[in-house]
């Protein structure tokens, strides 16, 4: 499990308490950490008596999510990486249903619920667990307007329908993804020439459908709970995404092999 966070402990808190409840416990944690403050350290100590965690952190320089999931690859022991963000709380069911679908020559892409603005505040303040929460809560939540939607927790089957997805890493959720760490390695990671918010997810996506790897659908299993937050969106990466659309890329511009051959090691590793 690579989580993705920066500077948010409160909804950090949240997330690792939905992990320290799933039913498949058979799992590591490592936090890829874009530079965040003491408090988010004081959080990740004290979920430390209920997960296996390893904190990979570097020095915050603007938006470098790629780079740090890069790091946090380099530091992760398991063969199959599920990716989740600082602000999407997974249900008990997330990592079972994650393994249930790894599949070899594919990557998983899962999808989230939103929740709205003050409901997200709500939720954190109380510290709410709506990771735990069944359908019929949901519903009542929905109809008050707290929730985007609620289709995505439906759990279904699907079957060979998972397949039927289109091949496309266009509008893919780093947010919900799981991919072989040998294919990972075969694109070299993610592409770390993402500076700023936004598309480094389409990109990996994209770049593992280059190399032949198939895109399967995680819808009606994998959903997360999406913590409202302000958007943002980065014209410059999407303009990057449009190049790897164009020239058929296959590896990342400066990925993993680039944290590889550095001479300083900006990684660190706080204390326990």
């Amino acid at each position: 499990m690579i989580l993705a966070t920066y500077n948010w402990p409160e909804a950090l808190t949240a997330v690792l308490h939905g992990l320290s409840s799933q039913t498949d416990r058979n799992f590591e944690v490592v936090i890829a950490d874009d530079g965040s403050d003491e408090p988010t350290t004081d959080v990740i100590g004290t979920a430390r008596d209920r997960l296996p965690i390893r904190h990979v952190w570097h020095e915050h320089r603007g938006f470098r999510l790629a780079e740090i999931r890069n790091r946090a690859i380099l530091a992760s022991k398991g063969a199959y990486c599920i990716f989740l963000d600082g602000d999407c709380i997974p249900r008990p069911s997330f990592v079972a249903a994650h393994r249930q679908l790894a599949e070899p020559g594919w990557y998983v892409q899962g999808n989230r619920v939103s929740l709205r603005k003050e409901f997200t505040g709500r939720v954190l303040a109380e510290q709410l667990t709506p990771g735990d929460w069944s359908l019929p809560r949901w519903w009542v939540h929905r109809w008050r307007r707290h929730v985007s939607r609620t289709a995505p927790l439906i759990t279904l089957p699907l079957g060979p329908l998972r397949k039927r997805t289109a091949q496309t890493g266009e509008k893919a959720l780093g947010c919900n993804q799981a991919m072989w760490r040998s294919d990972l390695d075969r694109i070299d990671g993610f592409d770390a020439a993402y500076v700023g918010w936004g598309w480094e997810d389409s990109d990996v996506a994209q770049r593992l459908l280059h190399a032949g790897v198939g895109r399967k659908s995680g819808r009606y299993a994998t959903a997360v709970i999406h913590l409202w937050h302000e958007p943002h969106y980065s014209r410059e990466n999407r303009l990057l995404f449009e190049t790897v659309l164009a020239d058929n890329r296959v590896a990342a511009r400066r990925g993993i092999s680039a944290l590889k051959s550095e001479n300083d090691e900006r990684t660190v590793e706080p204390a326990e």
